[in-house]
């Protein structure tokens, strides 16, 4: 299926992978293949998106706001206690990094569904997202596209009620139906060109 994504399509799942990451979440949600579009302005999605007042900071926000716990991004807390010991946190993700890699800290390792030992590199797509990138398919097939843009990936998502992506859209007072119409005549191919 990824064959048929344009580039701009996989760069929104790349993106949702390195957001996952850098949020320290387990996995990719449907809220990270959002931030993915978001993070491309210049894109159908990004611009769509942005001109209903929807930018990628208020949307990490939002996410943020919608779990519990912390905020996974972390803080200056813990470099400030450290840094009063006389220990340089950036000091040492740079030797870290330098050694095993950059983004080496950035994850734990953990194990996946099988047990398996896994990179802190790795981050699988979880249940939502794999089903709005397969949306993403149908939506595509269904306005007779030959291949997946991103805004084919951003109805996906919207189609996918239950993920928190189309939530953060709903919070943000966008009209699902109304932005779901907007996507689909851009998207739909122009009878005037030959096919």
């Amino acid at each position: 299926m990824f064959e048929r994504f344009t580039t701009e399509a996989r760069q929104a799942v790349t993106q949702a992978q390195e957001h996952a990451r850098r949020l320290h979440h387990l996995e990719v949600g449907t809220e990270h293949l959002l931030l993915g579009l978001l993070g491309q302005p210049d894109t159908l999605s990004g611009r769509t998106l942005n001109g209903h007042g929807l930018t990628l900071e208020r949307a990490e926000a939002e996410l943020l706001r919608a779990l519990p716990g912390p905020d996974p991004r972390g803080g200056d807390l813990d470099a400030d206690a450290l840094e009063t010991i006389g220990i340089d946190l950036a000091a040492v993700r740079e030797k870290v990094e330098a050694t095993f890699g950059p983004g080496a800290l950035d994850r734990e390792p953990g194990r996946d569904h099988r047990g398996t030992l896994v990179s802190g590199r790795h981050i699988r797509v979880g249940k939502g997202a794999k089903k709005a990138l397969e949306l993403s398919l149908r939506e595509a097939l269904a306005l007779k596209s030959k291949d997946i843009r991103d805004g084919h990936i951003l109805l996906g998502v919207l189609r996918e009620a239950e993920g928190l992506g189309a939530r953060i859209i709903g919070v943000a007072g966008i009209d699902i139906p109304t932005l779901r119409t907007e996507l689909e005549r851009r998207l739909r191919p122009d009878p005037k060109l030959p096919g």
